[in-house]
């Protein structure tokens, strides 16, 4: 068996999640674990690798894992290199080759895998092959989604690869985006959902953004913008909220007033933001739990965590083979399914890659 990589050394998206800790998966219970998928197909790969198997696979390779306060989970040392060096350790034990430095190119008018090699141009005849060619994020790892129109061009429908768990596009004042650029917006929420992001000088970034990026992206794309909105003391109710503004003044500055009420910094620069008039404390009060915000794009697919479009369902069968090309399997973002952030896209990932895998041996077993 041969692994062929296009970049130098193995696993660079892998390392650069561990950037972040490397969140392997969540420990939240598998029925709410499964539903976090746009499609219940991915949703169906979590059978052939749990996320306790994903945890009991590291521990395998010598690697303990711990569940955070988010319940998400991570490798105790927070790093992903002494996991992958492991993995490979493990699979070269097992006969597996690696080939770095070997970019795919689709293929050639003889069938075969076409490469682009440091030694030029070569062919490689295949009994199977899974493709695992990623989405479209972070192309200089790698993933460049250069791989859509070589499918399409076989006949398959494979889905544009968009941006998701990104960030949006807000036109904000320039005396607000001078100020403000760069600064958290702490306990917040959007529907329901408490957290935190970043206003950034094109917008909002953040954590607290990604579980709605499909249906704002999506929306920006039939109604050329999206509202959303924004409570800024989740804490408070408007009542006592209002309460707290129509306290007297006294000597205390506009600014002042509102920090006591709970809005200073960029929580009180984003309701000037929407408000001229600061002197009705129902107004205040109203736009402050419920901020209405434009948003006018998602950022570019390149700067995204992650990418959703890809091969659709209807092309793979059940193991993740094409249906129209058979030996050659698909696994991972190069399918048509998003997730949030919080393990659900990685645990997805290796559980498709697993029920491609076994697709493929048990494809070269019936051919023999």
């Amino acid at each position: 068996m041969r692994v062929y990589d296009a970049m130098p050394s193995l696993g660079r998206k892998f390392l650069l999640a561990g950037r972040g800790g490397l969140n392997l998966t969540h420990s939240e219970p598998l029925d709410k674990f499964a539903s976090r998928y746009s499609h219940p197909r991915a949703a169906a790969w979590l059978q052939a690798l749990s996320p306790e198997q994903i945890r009991g696979w590291a521990r395998e390779l010598g690697v303990e894992t711990f569940v955070g306060s988010s319940g998400r989970v991570f490798p105790k040392e927070m790093k992903a290199a002494p996991l992958l060096r492991s993995w490979v350790r493990r699979l070269r034990a097992g006969g597996v080759d690696f080939q770095p430095r070997w970019r795919w190119e689709g293929w050639t008018e003889n069938g075969r895998l076409g490469f682009a090699t440091p030694e030029g141009p070569q062919e490689v005849a295949f009994d199977a092959v899974v493709l695992a060619l990623g989405g479209g994020s972070w192309s200089k790892l790698g993933s460049d989604g250069a791989w859509v129109p070589w499918l399409r061009n076989r006949g398959l429908s494979v889905t544009s690869l968009q941006p998701s768990n990104c960030g949006f596009e807000v036109a904000w004042s320039p005396v607000f985006q001078g100020r403000y650029a760069g600064s958290a917006l702490k306990s917040v929420e959007i529907e329901g959902r408490r957290g935190e992001c970043v206003v950034s000088a094109y917008g909002l970034e953040g954590s607290l953004l990604y579980p709605f990026s499909p249906a704002w992206r999506d929306e920006i794309a039939r109604e050329g913008s999206a509202i959303v909105h924004l409570d800024l003391l989740p804490g408070q109710s408007l009542e006592k909220l209002t309460a707290s503004l129509a306290r007297p003044r006294g000597s205390h500055s506009t600014a002042k007033h509102l920090a006591r009420a709970g809005l200073e910094g960029v929580k009180a620069g984003l309701v000037r933001e929407v408000l001229t008039d600061l002197s009705d404390p129902a107004a205040v009060a109203s736009c402050a739990k419920h901020l209405p915000l434009r948003l006018m794009a998602a950022r570019p697919l390149e700067e995204a965590i992650s990418s959703a479009g890809g091969v659709c369902f209807e092309e793979l069968s059940d193991e993740l083979m094409l249906k129209r090309m058979p030996g050659v399997f698909c696994c991972g973002e190069m399918i048509d399914w998003e997730a949030p952030t919080g393990g659900y896209l990685l645990t997805a990932c290796l559980a498709s890659g697993l029920v491609a895998g076994r697709g493929a041996a048990a494809y070269l077993a019936a051919s023999r």
